[in-house]
């Protein structure tokens, strides 16, 4: 072989050694940057992967990090060996469709996916799996893979769902706020009432409740008994019906021998609420005398029966209540001022429902409730009667309205004028049932509306005597009592 060949020949080979050795060095360089995203992947925190596409677009698995160790519990090597998209045989079924339609979606709009669906477990539990990717595209922009990141977000579910009901609960508190204890009321007035409430719970401090009759000046009362947490009894007195004569020895008892009748020695008011609550309704009709020895116990905790001479120890809260003017009753002499800031220390002003009209839907429903039982359904007042609800001043507050709504679910109307409430017909009764029966969705059921209007008018009529009513009614005892029973009269 001449020089010149041997040398073109010499320096070829060389050329292929060169690029031999490089096509080394580059592949040695290319598993090592294989190796450092495998090492990077499996220390991810949860499962990469590698999905190859076919012609409609069903991924298999190429590649799986050893996150699916911790996510699903098995080696990587079995996800592969299944040729096919395991993730779809291991999703749950409602979650399926809205999984595989963002991922045909995200393919077709050359963008990243982003799925959220649960998981079934070997053992039949679930986990909830965020799966992110995006799609791989070869140069004539069709689909090759699909590469992204699987992670278990069942702890964050869990949270998720744990504030979902924190804020049910929450909703749920709120609604509670128009109900505290059995006392009803979403307007500022009485939300005022339960944070003072509240406020009087917590110490032992004198109350005095203000507000005009049927306010439910006892039901406060009773909530700041029953929130303190004292172990002792709520004795409630109501001071204007215990006779001017009897008072003394109803508060303070009595020894046996006392006075002509007292056969036997009798415990007082005061010593009944030894450790409770001593309420005192009405506690202007106290007299001047009695004022004083009250006073007297109150402030040291003793107090002697009448006709003893050992002073017993009584350690009681005192909550009064009152719908006078307490203040112009000590200008006038008929309240010892000493006594009146004693029991003036905490005082709570319970507004007349004229001025929460805002409440009064709720205290409807409320009656209504509580007269017809937790399981009845509660209907609706007509339109009318609403009206004349608002319209109406309510002198006699809650206790009369709760008077109103006992006699229209008894009787089947509302006589405005036995109330002194003021309403275009004086009265309630067949045009009300009528109109109620225009309502209905159904002939029967306006049938059933005006029938049950009739029973009733006809037990008012026969006073309520069955017999009476039926023959008035032209019906037989049977069909009278299964009326009264379909009806719930």
């Amino acid at each position: 072989m001449s020089e010149p060949k041997y040398e073109a020949l010499h320096q070829y080979c060389a050329e292929l050694k060169r690029q031999l050795d490089s096509y080394k060095g580059i592949k040695t360089e290319l598993l090592e940057s294989q190796r450092q995203l495998t090492r990077l992947f499996n220390n991810l925190p949860g499962m990469a992967y590698r999905c190859s596409l076919d012609a409609q677009h069903r991924p298999t698995l190429e590649f799986v990090s050893r996150g699916s160790i911790d996510l699903f519990g098995v080696a990587p090597e079995f996800f592969m060996e299944q040729k096919t998209n395991v993730m779809e045989m291991l999703a749950h079924p409602d979650d399926l469709a809205s999984m595989l339609e963002e991922q045909e979606a995200a393919i077709e709009g050359h963008r990243p996916y982003k799925m959220l669906y649960r998981i079934r477990m070997e053992d039949g539990s679930l986990k909830w799996i965020w799966d992110q990717g995006e799609c791989v595209y070869d140069d004539a922009g069709r689909p090759t893979h699909l590469e992204g990141i699987t992670i278990d977000i069942s702890a964050q579910k869990m949270r998720e769902f744990e504030l979902l009901q924190e804020n049910q609960n929450l909703k749920g508190s709120l609604q509670d706020r128009y109900k505290f204890g059995s006392i009803i009321g979403k307007s500022e007035g009485m939300q005022e009432v339960f944070k003072l409430i509240l406020k009087a719970s917590k110490s032992d401090a004198n109350v005095i409740i203000l507000g005009e009759t049927g306010t439910g000046k006892d039901l406060v009362a009773q909530t700041i008994h029953e929130l303190s947490g004292a172990v002792g009894p709520y004795v409630p007195v109501n001071c204007g019906a215990i006779p001017a004569n009897l008072m003394e020895s109803e508060f303070f008892g009595h020894k046996k021998g006392a006075f002509s009748g007292a056969t036997s020695d009798r415990k007082g008011y005061l010593a009944a609420a030894d450790g409770g609550t001593l309420f005192l309704d009405e506690v202007g009709e106290i007299d001047l005398s009695l004022q004083v020895k009250l006073l007297r116990a109150l402030e040291s905790k003793l107090f002697t029966p009448v006709g003893g001479s050992e002073p017993q120890s009584s350690k009681f809260r005192l909550i009064a209540a009152t719908n006078r003017d307490l203040p112009r009753m000590v200008k006038e002499g008929r309240m010892r001022s000493d006594f009146f800031f004693r029991l003036h220390v905490l005082p709570i002003r319970v507004p007349p429902l004229r001025s929460r009209l805002e409440d009064l839907p709720l205290l409807v429903a409320e009656f209504m409730s509580r007269y017809l039982g937790k399981d009845a359904s509660v209907p609706n007042l007509p339109p009318k009667i609403r009206a004349a609800f608002d319209a109406h001043d309510w002198p006699g507050n809650v206790r009369e309205l709760q008077n109103v709504l006992e006699r229209y679910l008894t009787f089947g109307e509302v006589v405005f004028s036995d109330f002194g409430i003021q309403a275009p017909d004086g009265s309630f009764g067949v045009d009300e049932a009528l109109g109620e029966a225009e309502s209905c969705a159904s002939l029967v059921e306006a049938m059933e509306v005006v029938e049950r209007h009739m029973i009733m008018k006809a037990l008012e009529r026969n006073h309520w005597k069955k017999g009476l009513t039926a023959r008035d009614l032209g019906l037989n005892m049977r069909t009278m009592q299964r009326k009264l029973k379909k009806y719930g009269i």
